[in-house]
């Protein structure tokens, strides 16, 4: 008999929680022992319009989507795909999957949640770890108004690493005859330079230097590494704020352009272009891809995994980025470029609870050495390029969705012999009241009492 699975995740949100339950939902659906059910969930503001009807497997994962109110009966697995805070456990075995963090401390909360479910799994040794080391003294107040220890909160329930496997069938290498459509037009209509660098990444919240992505101060260092060049190269941000909306927009290029206005005394800068609105995975591939797109970059402070940075290596694209957090699971210094930093307080600005708290660190770069990164790999972008594709080759063989699935496939093995198979009872015949039996009724023989005068 199947086992029945319910997932609760982002399934239809255009955020990297998103991707990362899709790839778990279609590392699984074709399993002969489980029946899935889905439950999609919002993601903060993320838009909730990435399933197609008219893609395949998208059509496989929309005909699972069912309300919570007509579950029936308790599921035997429930695979719960967000923020630990908000992990459930409606089922018989409840597993947990979450990015977890992106700065050198996990909240309370998010260890109270994980501690609620059978196993947890996150995308990178950097989150376990993170998780692991984390823990905080228990206090109780005392009628004299002190505090008294009581104990120490901790992980204490199992917690695996499963990368998030990249769709080896989309960001693959491509051929120049395969880059086409009215994106592309666009984009070489737009873009004139042949040597481009590139970001994909949200813009948060934050002044200079404090937003999630670094995205303010990377566009600062580009503009400082080659203003007043005589052949300089562009940058492109595929990248927005909460939304895809015009006013949305329109913030993103004033706190972009705020940045260029700090070099008003310079003859020249290099352009920047704005890619913001919906692309699809397919034109994501072809950006990665594009012969004038030569590195793509990232000045994070932290990375619960970083899949974009993941995709483009598996496009064979060079990647220049931050030397800390998740990133280095997938990425090393032998065929990438790794910024230098250090870790340092994450400003009030961009504390989130109880996704980023107090005394959380994070890692910021040195911005001579971002600048010195831009300059090297224009200088020796060939040898980099072809070191680029050794890692490609890596990983589009390790970090795959294809090895992804067979690593979740193993922990669902696991998992079902944990959980009791239903079996038959087999209870013997009874015999109806009134029926007579053939065997002969049994007697009780009495003693014989003597009367008693």
């Amino acid at each position: 008999m199947k086992k029945s699975v319910v997932m609760c995740a982002p399934f239809n949100t255009r955020s990297g929680y998103g991707d990362h339950a899709r790839s778990i939902f279609y590392s699984i659906v074709d399993r002969e022992d489980i029946d899935i059910k889905c439950i999609d969930v919002k993601w903060g503001n993320t838009p909730r319009n990435h399933l197609r009807p008219e893609v395949p497997r998208h059509k496989k994962l929309l005909d699972r989507i069912i309300k919570p109110e007509t579950i029936q009966q308790q599921p035997d697995v429930y695979i719960d795909i967000r923020i630990p805070n908000e992990f459930a456990t409606p089922g018989k075995f409840n597993i947990g999957i979450t990015a977890g963090v992106e700065t050198d401390v996990v909240s309370g909360d998010f260890l109270l949640g994980c501690n609620k479910m059978d196993l947890n799994i996150v995308p990178s040794t950097f989150t376990a770890a993170t998780f692991h080391r984390c823990k905080y003294d228990q206090m109780q107040d005392m009628p004299d108004g002190s505090k008294q220890k009581t104990g120490q909160l901790s992980l204490q329930k199992p917690m695996t690493v499963l990368f998030e496997g990249v769709d080896t069938d989309v960001y693959t290498p491509m051929d120049k005859y395969q880059i086409k459509g009215d994106f592309i037009d666009e984009f070489n209509e737009l873009v004139k330079e042949d040597f481009v660098y590139l970001h994909v990444g949200q813009l948060g919240k934050g002044g200079y230097g404090e937003d999630r992505k670094n995205i303010t101060l990377m566009v600062k260092c580009f503009l400082q590494a080659f203003s007043n060049h005589p052949n300089p190269p562009a940058m492109v941000l595929k990248t927005n704020g909460a939304n895809f909306s015009v006013l949305d927009q329109n913030d993103t290029l004033k706190r972009l352009r705020k940045q260029a206005s700090k070099f008003s005394s310079v003859d020249s800068l290099p352009n920047v272009y704005l890619i913001h609105g919906d692309l699809t995975i397919e034109e994501m591939a072809m950006l990665y891809n594009h012969p004038k797109i030569k590195t793509m970059v990232s000045c994070t402070h932290g990375e619960g995994y970083g899949r974009p940075l993941a995709e483009a290596t598996c496009c064979d694209l060079p990647v220049i980025a931050s030397n800390w957090s998740a990133q280095l699971d997938f990425l090393s210094d032998k065929e990438s470029l790794l910024i230098s930093g250090f870790l340092k307080e994450v400003p009030k600005s961009a504390l989130w609870p109880p996704i980023v708290v107090e005394p959380s660190k994070w890692f910021n770069v040195q911005e001579s050495d971002v600048i010195r990164k831009f300059r090297l790999f224009y200088k020796k972008e060939k040898l980099l390029t072809k070191k680029a594709k050794r890692l490609g080759k890596k990983n589009r063989r390790e970090k795959s969705l294809r090895a992804m699935a067979i690593e979740m496939n193993k922990i669902m093995d696991d998992v079902l012999k944990k959980i009791p198979s239903q079996v038959g009872l087999k209870l013997p015949k009874l015999q109806k009241v009134g029926e007579t039996s053939e065997k002969p009724k049994a007697s009780i023989k009495l003693p014989k009492l003597k009367k008693i005068t």
